[in-house]
């Protein structure tokens, strides 16, 4: 079982360039985009999830502030649906209203300052 996560490990690690690359060629387009023209709540993360692989903290921000809060609430989720923390559902609850927070307040402010279209 080690040796497997190894394996897979060294292999993502040295092809990470070439899935970064496909990944840059290969994003899906927004429905809600392409039948209205507006960007969704949504717009922004693939490239934020792309830059974020690439190492680049600050670009990733700049496309989707969510990006990186939506990722550890994921990463905790998984944690607490296999050990079961004690106040597990709670902080969850937090980082679900968090990570909604700043979807709304990002989608707001790009309204605002014209950024949608």
């Amino acid at each position: 079982m080690r040796g497997t996560l190894t394996v897979i490990l060294v292999l993502l690690l040295t092809e990470a360039n070439g899935i970064i690359h496909w990944l840059e060629k290969h994003l899906l387009t927004c429905p809600f985009k392409s039948l209205t023209g507006l960007d969704c709540p949504g717009c922004g993360f693939q490239r934020s999830f792309i830059a974020l692989l690439k190492g680049d903290l600050t670009q990733s921000f700049k496309f989707y502030p969510a990006t990186l809060p939506f990722i550890v609430l994921i990463f905790y989720m998984l944690l607490h649906l296999k050990f079961d923390f004690r106040n597990g559902a709670l902080i969850l609850k937090v980082m679900y209203i968090l990570v909604s927070s700043i979807i709304i307040i990002n989608y707001i402010y790009k309204v605002y300052h014209l950024q949608i279209i």
